[in-house]
């Protein structure tokens, strides 16, 4: 049986960037809410931590924007908690700080020049700069158009006279309507940006040489690998096939395909179903071919090496190195570099089956379902992802492992809105979040009971976030369905998230619900705050008093609009806990806290192990 302590032990393992020889991987690993950047070798130098005070800003298994390396190897400048960039040296000491920002305007995702004299950085999510890495006094340039809203993941030419990256404004999303902008990078000309229509682009990189830009796309409606230079065509992608070639962009950093050293391939990730798979495609014929499976991220490739952050349903999360030529044309034999989980979770993890059903409406709907052990099991988590706008795919989950661990199937749903299934059933969702997202994931429920994965009266609703509202609102329309309700940090008024979240997201509900104060009725009918009577369910929610995405003021006003009615909710806050939780006490308070109340609303005991606060 997995245990608290071993989900807490455990670290992150992001953004692994090769140096320029290619002998060394820089790579973010972060534990406890800390994060720091570590340096590895390919061929067995062993692991070292590199950065101490200040932190950088933590990764993401798919992205996170945090650092660059200096082109001769002997530095890295990263993106910093205090809103700067500061340079590295390899071989230790304090850093040096570059930039004078705070975390209130933060510098972020920094890209050094080709031959070393500047960086480009973000700044705010909004800006893009390109300022001197000698220190001698000269201000920024910025290049981004003056009505920008947000840009993201600068890239410079192979030349270093050009700086291309993500843009979008308002109230479209980056999933929704984007673009990519390209500008000389001493400010002195005109910007370059792909006519804006109803389709969405990300992560534009230039080739190692020449003037090709590669970046993916869903014009043709599915986020596949584009080319654009010489004589392409930009309406044609590389790669064209009913696959995702990445996920929506919800963070910077994301690398879901990387050029090879010489420019004439590029590999790519493929979503198949939520499961993943590592290709490469020639870029003068456009012929693709499979190199491995699971879930990959993080791409970069160097010399004959290329690197990722790799994952998969019974494979813990592992930095590895393939051995991939220049041109792709190598053995893609594969070495672990270095591990996140502890020891112990293989035992305990299975692959998912893909499963499909009819929604309400008779549209086909995709999930994953996780039995333990492959068996069907009596308890099943309908587990719905947050968002709303993303997936759970098929990579490593300790929570997931955890509960399967103790006897829970797993169903997790991709309700309309989803990523992976391309730009239409995403799309579904506009104008009909709390609504569809609900619908979807109550009819997978039904279907679980229906096909006998489990049955009534031990069948549980749980999310986060975006998933905790879903969850809230399924509760609230499907009275009697679920044993029990669980919502970690939930959404649970949605014109007050307008009002109070980060800028990030303070125009998502204008594509997801409709643009107040027009749809002011739709905004109040859809909020589990104004259905809180109406949810008779058992229900568990926890929040943090520190977060700033969905501040603990929206769950606490549904407790106690729900006590106020006499409906069955138990609710604990965590202290200086955000978005999720940092601290290894906090992870296992939680899992103690679901697994006592299951016991109590579950048919079928859930052997929770141990009691709040305690390892």
């Amino acid at each position: 049986m997995i245990s608290a302590a071993m989900l807490a032990a455990g670290r992150e393992l992001s953004e692994p960037r090769l140096s320029p020889d290619g002998e060394t991987v820089a790579f973010v690993t972060t534990r406890g809410g800390r994060a720091s950047i570590a340096l590895i070798g390919v061929n067995g130098t062993p692991e070292r931590t590199l950065t101490t005070e200040p932190p950088p800003r933590p990764g993401r298994p798919t992205g996170g924007g945090s650092f660059d390396w200096l082109p001769h190897g002997s530095a890295i400048v990263y993106a910093a908690v205090d809103g700067n960039l500061w340079r590295q040296d390899v071989t230790g000491g304090p850093p040096t700080r570059l930039t004078d920002q705070s975390d209130a305007s933060p510098a972020t995702m920094p890209a050094v020049s080709p031959d070393g004299s500047r960086v480009a950085y973000v700044v705010d999510e909004r800006h893009v700069a390109v300022a001197p890495l000698a220190a001698d006094g000269v201000w920024p340039v910025r290049l981004s158009a003056p009505d920008a809203e947000f840009s993201f993941d600068p890239s410079w030419s192979a030349d270093g006279n050009f700086v291309a990256w993500h843009s979008w404004r308002p109230p479209a999303m980056s999933w929704d309507e984007s673009t990519w902008q390209i500008a000389p990078a001493d400010g002195s000309g005109t910007l370059i940006e792909l006519p804006i229509d109803d389709f969405a682009v990300q992560q534009p990189r230039f080739a190692p040489a020449g003037s090709d830009l590669a970046y993916l796309a869903d014009r043709r409606g599915w986020l596949n690998l584009h080319v654009f230079g010489g004589e392409r065509d930009v309406d044609r992608p590389l790669v064209d096939e009913p696959f995702e070639h990445g996920e929506p962009a919800q963070g910077p950093g994301q690398r879901s395909f990387a050029w090879s050293p010489d420019g004439a391939a590029i590999a790519f990730t493929r979503n198949e179903g939520g499961f993943g798979r590592l290709c490469v495609v020639d870029v003068a014929t456009g012929v693709a071919r499979d190199v491995a499976k699971a879930v990959h991220g993080g791409l970069d490739w160097r010399g004959g090496t290329l690197v990722a952050i790799r994952s998969g349903g019974t494979t813990p999360t592992q930095l590895v190195a393939y051995d991939a030529g220049r041109d792709g044309a190598g053995a893609w034999t594969r070495t672990v570099l270095a591990v996140g989980p502890v020891i112990g979770f293989e035992r305990h993890l299975v692959e998912p089956e893909t499963v499909a059903w009819r929604g309400d409406d008779g549209v086909e709907l995709h999930g994953r379902l996780y039995r333990p052990d492959g068996t069907p099991g009596p308890k099943l988590f309908v587990w719905v992802h947050g968002g709303p706008i993303g997936q759970w795919p098929v990579s490593f989950n300790a929570r997931i492992a955890y509960w399967l661990s103790r006897g829970w199937s797993v169903l997790l749903p991709d309700y309309r809105g989803s990523s992976g299934w391309g730009r239409s059933y995403t799309q579904a969702l506009r104008g009909r979040w709390g609504e569809l997202d609900a619908s979807d994931c109550a009819s997978a429920a039904r279907t679980a009971i229906a096909r006998r994965w489990t049955t009534t009266g031990n069948i549980v609703a749980m999310g986060g976030s975006a998933g905790g509202f879903t969850v809230l609102n399924m509760l609230a329309d499907n009275p009697g369905l679920f044993a029990a309700g669980v919502a970690l940090y939930p959404v649970t008024d949605l014109r007050a998230l307008d009002l109070t979240t980060h800028r990030f997201e303070a125009h998502a509900n204008q594509r997801l619900v409709g643009a107040w104060p027009d749809a002011a009725d739709v905004y109040r009918a859809r909020s589990p705050l104004n259905r809180a009577t109406e949810i008779t369910t058992p229900l568990l929610v926890l929040h943090g008093t520190d977060d700033r995405s969905v501040p603990i003021a929206q769950t606490e006003a549904l407790v106690t609009a729900m006590s106020r009615g006499g409906r069955p909710v138990e609710f604990h806050a965590y202290d200086g806990e955000g978005h999720g939780w940092r601290r290894p006490e906090t992870v296992a308070d939680e899992l103690a806290r679901i697994g006592m109340f299951l016991d109590r609303h579950v048919a079928f005991v859930s052997n929770a192990g141990p009691t709040p606060g305690g390892l």
